[in-house]
C-alpha cells in the first residue's frame, strides 16, 4: 500500500450558540466537528463525516486556536488545558478561556453571539467516493477515518451548518486548508476514484 502524505484541512460548523448569565463563567464548549451532516464544499463536491472516523485518530497534542491562527493560542491537549471527547454527535471541545486579551476578547464575542461557528483542522486517512450524489450531478466525498487533528477553533466564517460554541459558567472548584480551486471538470477528477483523489489533494500540498 502506497502512503500518501495527505495535507492539513479545515471545515467549519455552525449551529445555536448561548451564553450562560454568569458573570465569571469563562467554559467555552463547542463541536468543531459532526457526524452524517451533508455540506457542499464551495459547490466542487458534497463531504460527509461518517461516524467512527475518529477511531484511533492521534489527539494527543491538539490546540485550541482562534481562527487557526497559531499565534492565538486558547489551550492545548498536551497541557491538559483542553478537552476532547468523541460522542454520537461528533467531536466536542472544552477548556477555560486564558486569562489573556485573546482568551478575554474571544469569550466577550462568544458571550455577545459575534462568534458563534466552530472548525476544526485535520488530515485525512481514508475516503470514499459517490459519484452523482442524489442525482445533483456533484460527488459525496465520504470521510471514514481521520489521522490526525492538529487543532479546534471558534471560527468566524462556517461552511458546513451544524455546531456549538458556548460560553458558560464551570462548575464550582472545577475548572477542541484552503479548499482547492475548482476543477474544470470536476466529474472527471471525482469519479476516477482513488487514483484521482490522489492527485486531487497532493496538488494543495
Amino acid at each position: 500500500m502506497v502512503k500518501i502524505n495527505n495535507p492539513i484541512e479545515h471545515r467549519h460548523f455552525e449551529v445555536d450558540t448561548r451564553a450562560e448569565p454568569a458573570a465569571d463563567g469563562r467554559t467555552i464548549s463547542g463541536y468543531a466537528a459532526v457526524f452524517s451532516e451533508v455540506a457542499e464544499i464551495s459547490g466542487w463536491f458534497h463531504e460527509r463525516i461518517e461516524p467512527g472516523a475518529f477511531d484511533g485518530c492521534d489527539m494527543s497534542d491538539v490546540r485550541a486556536l482562534f481562527n487557526h491562527d497559531a499565534n492565538h493560542v486558547l489551550a492545548r491537549s498536551k497541557s491538559r488545558t483542553l478537552t476532547l471527547e468523541v460522542d454520537s454527535r461528533g467531536l466536542k471541545y472544552t477548556f477555560t478561556a486564558p486569562e489573556t486579551t485573546i482568551g478575554n476578547d474571544v469569550l466577550e464575542m462568544i458571550r455577545r453571539g459575534d462568534i458563534s461557528q466552530s472548525s476544526f483542522a485535520f488530515r485525512v486517512k481514508e475516503t470514499s467516493w459517490v459519484d452523482n450524489y442524489n442525482g445533483q450531478n456533484v460527488d459525496l466525498r465520504k470521510i471514514l477515518k481521520i489521522e490526525v487533528v492538529r487543532d479546534v477553533s471558534p471560527v468566524t466564517y462556517p461552511a458546513y451548518d451544524i455546531t456549538t460554541v458556548d460560553a458558560r459558567s464551570a462548575p464550582t472548584g472545577d475548572a477542541a486548508p484552503a479548499d482547492p480551486p475548482r476543477p474544470e471538470t470536476p466529474k472527471t477528477v471525482f469519479s476516477e476514484r482513488f487514483a484521482e483523489d490522489i492527485k486531487f489533494f497532493t496538488t494543495r500540498l
